[in-house]
C-alpha cells in the first residue's frame, strides 16, 4: 500500500503544468507559438513533435506546394455562376488573408525573429494557363472579374501564342499554334518555403525561457481535467519515457496526425469530423537548362468533376536556396495519413459513428478524381 501511494505522488510530482501545449512542430503550430508569445510573453509554452525534428511533415518545402495562396491563379476560387458572371469573393478573401500573413512575416523580419526573408519567400509570377475555346472564354472573363478589386491590378491576359511564349517559353515549346490558349500572368506573386520559417520561427522560441521542445514525442492520450483544463500524456519514441502535460490552452497542429487526437479528446465537434488519404507525386527536376526556361507557378484547369486540387501544376520553387521544377501531380494512394505514418492510420480512425459520417459524405459528393495531400508525396 505504501509503494502504491508512493508511485502515484511520484507520477503526480511528475505531471508538467503549462499555459500552452503545442501538438505538432509544423508551420500552424510555430505560427501561433510566436504569435502568443507576441501577445502573452510570460506564458510560459511547450511544443510536442512525433519526429526527430520541426517541419518535416506538411511544412516540409518538399511536401506542398509553396504557393503563396493568393487567389492569383487557382481557378477554384472564381466559380462561374449559373447567371454566367463570375464570383470572385473566395478570390478575394483568399489574397486578404495571404496579405495579413506577408505583414505578420514582415514584421517578424524587422524584430528579427525571421532572417533574411530570400531563404523563406521569392518573388514568382503566377499563371492561369487554359486551352479549349470555352476554358479561354472563362478565363476571360474571370480577368475582367478579378480587375474590380485592387488585390489583382498589374495581372495581364493574353490569349496570343507569342506572347504566352515569352512568359513561359518551356510550357510552350512543340505546342501546336492552332490550338486555342490563353493565359492570365501576375508578375507580383510568391513562391514560400513554409519549412523554412518554421525552423526559424522554432529557433526563436527556443531562445525564449518560457518555451520547451520535446522533439521524438508521440501523443498518445488527451483528457479534459475537472478544472477545464487538459492533460496529455506523450511517451518518447527514443526512451519510452512517458510524461503528463497539463495547459491551459491546447492547440492541436499535427496534420494528418490530428484527427487521431481530436477523437481521444473527446470533444463533441470530433465525432462529425472524417479523414481519407489519398496522395499526389510530383515529378522534381534541378537541371539548370530546364529550370532557367521557366519562371512561374503555372496551375491548369481542373477537368468537368475533379477536384480543384488535381489541376496540373508546373511549379517553380525555391527550397534552400535552389531553384527546381515540380510537374504534376500524378495520383497516388496509401492508407497513411501521414508520410512518415503508419498503414494502419485510416482503419484506427474508423468508428461506427465516422462510417455514417463518411457514407454522408460520399452520398453528397463523390470525387471523380483523388484528392493530393501535396506535391512531391511520393517523390524521393
Amino acid at each position: 500500500m505504501v509503494v502504491s501511494l508512493a508511485a502515484f505522488s511520484a507520477q503526480a510530482a511528475d505531471t508538467k503544468k503549462v499555459d500552452v501545449l503545442l501538438v505538432g512542430g509544423g508551420i500552424m503550430s510555430s505560427t501561433l507559438g510566436v504569435w502568443l508569445h507576441e501577445l502573452e510573453p510570460d506564458w510560459s509554452m511547450m511544443m510536442v513533435e512525433r519526429l526527430d525534428g520541426v517541419a518535416q511533415e506538411s511544412s516540409n518545402g518538399w511536401n506542398n506546394a509553396g504557393t503563396g495562396h493568393s487567389a492569383l491563379a487557382e481557378l477554384n476560387y472564381t466559380p462561374e455562376k449559373s447567371n454566367g458572371k463570375i464570383d470572385i469573393s473566395k478570390a478575394v478573401e483568399i489574397n486578404e488573408g495571404f496579405q495579413v500573413s506577408r505583414q505578420f512575416w514582415t514584421y517578424q523580419v524587422k524584430n528579427g525573429v525571421l532572417k533574411n526573408p530570400h531563404s523563406f519567400i521569392n518573388s514568382t509570377p503566377h499563371m492561369s494557363f487554359v486551352w479549349g475555346d470555352e476554358n479561354v472564354r472563362y478565363l476571360k472573363k474571370r480577368y475582367e472579374a478579378l480587375q474590380a478589386s485592387p488585390l489583382f491590378r498589374g495581372m495581364q491576359f493574353s490569349d496570343n501564342y507569342d506572347q504566352i511564349s515569352k512568359w513561359v517559353p518551356l510550357m510552350m515549346e512543340g505546342r501546336d499554334r492552332s490550338q486555342k490558349v490563353a493565359a492570365t500572368w501576375m508578375p507580383v506573386g510568391t513562391d514560400v518555403n513554409f519549412g523554412e520559417i518554421t525552423r526559424q520561427f522554432v529557433a526563436y522560441l527556443q531562445s525564449q525561457p518560457q518555451f520547451t521542445l520535446s522533439l521524438s514525442s508521440e501523443v498518445r492520450d488527451i483528457k479534459r481535467n475537472d478544472d477545464g483544463t487538459w492533460r496529455v500524456s506523450y511517451v518518447n519514441l527514443k526512451s519510452g519515457d512517458r510524461q503528463d502535460v497539463d495547459a491551459k490552452f491546447l492547440f492541436i497542429g499535427a496534420g494528418g496526425g490530428a484527427l487521431r487526437l481530436l477523437q481521444a479528446s473527446g470533444i463533441p465537434e470530433a465525432r462529425d469530423f472524417a479523414a481519407f488519404p489519398v496522395g499526389g507525386s510530383f515529378l522534381v527536376t534541378e537541371n539548370p537548362d530546364i529550370v532557367n526556361r521557366h519562371l512561374a507557378k503555372a496551375y491548369g484547369k481542373a477537368s468537368v468533376g475533379s477536384p480543384p486540387m488535381s489541376v496540373p501544376h508546373l511549379d517553380t520553387r525555391v527550397i534552400d536556396g535552389k531553384r527546381i521544377i515540380l510537374f504534376g501531380p500524378f495520383a497516388t494512394f496509401s492508407t497513411k495519413f501521414l508520410k512518415n505514418g503508419s498503414y494502419m492510420d485510416l482503419f484506427g480512425s474508423t468508428t461506427s459513428h465516422k462510417r455514417h459520417a463518411d457514407a454522408a459524405r460520399g452520398g453528397r459528393r463523390v470525387p471523380a478524381g483523388p484528392v493530393p495531400r501535396g506535391p512531391t508525396d511520393a517523390v524521393g
